[in-house]
């Protein structure tokens, strides 16, 4: 078996103003770290649009295609910008988890990587925000129930913003469990524990800002694992958002390289033991290069292991 990385250059064509913290270079760096890793790559392909209708209204698409600008930039929140390459991109990203759940699902691959941009974890339902513009890991998720035909699928987000759009997209999808730590407080604001969905199937973790290794990791062993080992799911998705790096400038965790290894690491046993390996991951955020690019390779380095 093996890891599959799927990419696109269409991904880069997503292009931000100058000074916005998501930007092309961000997979620029991704994407070189991971150049020496024994990967099998895989073209991302466009998302259908039945793919995105799968989690989001027509409306939202719509509005999204009226708003694309031919030329420069266009605003469609207070921190995210579309430009002529944006929704190519999106569709793209949105293609990549996709693909990487048909290949894992159907023994291509043990587990896979989408090196993506948009992200996607902060897309609500109707709601384009948060640098995202489609749900990559609910949709993810959903395409494994709805076209697999799975009954229990996990999605786990390690990223140092709160997955809004994740808990919103699947807030009453009861074959999904949400499981996500962040920084708190910090934007979006939502992440609190009561936040626990239709039927209990969210989990958040909010941890306190300057927090580091400890708190992190006593959090998973002592929640989340358990609720994983509980619910037994067929498929495990991670968003992999790199920016609880303590070098991170968006956020005030104190995570290292390390700790990104270890939970990767810790997954990857649980999938072994629950669902026989099976592991999507999808890029999230992560602000400073170097961390990012060192704790992505770190973080793909342990699914190789684990392919292995």
């Amino acid at each position: 078996m093996t890891t599959a990385l799927i990419t696109h250059a269409d991904c880069l064509t997503h292009v931000t103003p100058e000074g916005h913290p998501e930007r092309v270079a961000r997979l620029e760096h991704v994407l070189h770290a991971l150049e020496p890793l024994d990967l099998l790559r895989v073209r991302a392909p466009m998302a259908a649009e039945d793919d995105i209708l799968r989690i989001h209204p027509a409306s939202h698409l719509e509005n999204l295609r009226k708003a694309r600008p031919n030329e420069g930039f266009k605003q469609v929140d207070g921190d995210t910008f579309l430009s002529p390459g944006s929704l190519d991109a999106a569709f793209r990203a949105a293609g990549a988890v996709i693909r990487g759940v048909d290949m894992v699902l159907t023994g291509e691959a043990q587990n896979a990587f989408a090196a993506i941009r948009p992200p996607g974890h902060h897309a609500e339902t109707d709601t384009a925000m948060g640098f995202c513009l489609f749900g990559n890991a609910a949709l993810a998720a959903k395409h494994a129930l709805d076209h697999h035909g799975l009954s229990r699928v996990a999605v786990v987000d390690f990223d140092v913003h709160h997955g809004n759009g994740t808990q919103d997209l699947l807030w009453d999808e009861k074959h999904a469990l949400v499981i996500t730590s962040q920084q708190m407080p910090l934007w979006p604001g939502s992440g609190r524990v009561d936040e626990d969905g239709a039927y209990g199937n969210i989990l958040n973790m909010p941890l306190p800002a300057e927090s580091g290794s400890a708190e992190m990791r006593a959090a998973y062993q002592e929640k989340a694992f358990p609720r994983l080992r509980d619910f037994k799911p067929e498929l495990i998705i991670i968003s992999a958002g790199f920016d609880a790096h303590r070098d991170d400038p968006l956020a005030n965790l104190n995570w290292t390289t390390q700790d990104f290894a270890w939970i990767t690491a810790e997954l990857c046993v649980l999938a072994q033991d629950l669902c026989g390996g099976r592991i999507v991951s999808t890029l999230e955020g992560g602000y400073d290069l170097n961390a990012l690019s060192t704790a992505c390779k770190a973080h793909v380095d342990e699914l190789i292991k684990a392919s292995e």
